[in-house]
């Protein structure tokens, strides 16, 4: 019984992380949340989104930790990937990487 647990746990993928700092008043910020709602449904659970308004208190900690001075800065695994907004396209193709 002991291995079974085992061998789920390790077939049992973790989600890929993909953060997006952003800002209330950032137009591509919009354009960018608005696209990763349309093509992470695709992808079946395999990245866990969330999103960190960069001039909040704990996200200007986090922006100068990670060198972002620029909105919208999207990350997976804690690696920037995108500054900007980027393409439909391209954004899915960088998705298919992971």
């Amino acid at each position: 019984m002991f291995s079974e647990t085992k061998n789920q746990k390790m077939n049992s993928s973790k989600p890929v992380t993909i953060e997006m700092f952003y800002t209330l008043t950032c137009p591509n910020c919009k354009i960018l949340n608005r696209m990763l709602d349309e093509v992470l449904p695709e992808f079946e659970g395999k990245f866990q989104f969330k999103k960190s308004m960069a001039n909040s208190p704990i996200g200007m900690i986090k922006t100068m930790k990670l060198g972002i001075n620029s909105v919208p800065t999207l990350l997976i695994n804690n690696e920037i990937v995108f500054k900007g907004a980027p393409t439909k396209q391209e954004l899915i193709n960088k998705l298919k990487m992971y």
